[in-house]
């Protein structure tokens, strides 16, 4: 196995690349991993970000769409209907915008931080 250089998990999760080599891609379809890095062959099948970006994405995005809901109703005077409606809308691009970035970077993390499941020692 050659040595890799170290990348920034930011930037190779932003991009969607793989967390060793920052050359192959990391993903199959809009969420699902690939087996491994076309790349430097490295394994995702360990790879598990679980509930952590979703979850960002939902406090960041309802945030978000509560306070353009606030300003179409308030700022804007919209009808409830039509604030409900832009905010539905931005809630919806925020998360399919926010969420590939978000898993990539917490797998990339994880990789980075040498990140592994608990173990008792006796």
């Amino acid at each position: 196995m050659t040595d890799h250089p170290p990348v920034s998990p930011i930037a190779t999760g932003l991009t969607g690349k793989c967390p060793r080599c920052g050359q192959g891609a990391l993903f199959e379809g809009f969420l699902g991993l690939r087996k491994n890095c076309e790349s430097c062959g490295l394994d995702f099948s360990k790879a598990d970000s679980g509930d952590g970006p979703a979850v960002f994405v939902i406090f960041i995005a309802g945030f978000l769409a509560v306070a353009v809901a606030f300003i179409a109703r308030f700022a804007w005077f919209a009808p409830i209907w039509a604030a409900f409606l832009i905010s539905s809308i931005f809630a919806i691009v925020i998360i399919l915008a926010l969420l590939r970035p978000l898993k990539a970077i917490m797998i990339a993390l994880q990789y980075a931080s040498k990140a592994a499941e608990g173990r008792l020692e006796e």
